[in-house]
């Protein structure tokens, strides 16, 4: 997933490069399109394809402090369970 972003990076970097050497570019231009193509798309991109992460990591730390708490880590992963299948 990586690999990917660190190409397109790569790419609308040279983009936003040659934006600004051209005589008929500018640094704003270059600006604009380093920020339209490489920047947003690739936020975007990343949190999409990290949601799955952060989901399991939030469930993993609610068990640890249930556990910790002294509750049941077997019934809030049950829980857990139903929630995600009423979420799909």
């Amino acid at each position: 997933m990586y690999l990917v972003a660190i190409a397109w990076a790569y790419v609308a970097l040279m983009m936003a490069a040659a934006e600004a050497t051209s005589p008929q570019g500018s640094l704003l231009g270059a600006f604009i399109t380093l920020l339209l193509y490489g920047v947003l798309p690739l936020g975007l991109l990343l949190y999409i394809l990290g949601t799955p992460g952060r989901k399991r990591r939030r469930r993993a730390a609610e068990a640890s402090a249930q556990a910790d708490a002294g509750g049941h880590a077997a019934a809030g992963s049950a829980q857990g369970l139903a929630a995600e299948r009423e979420e799909a």
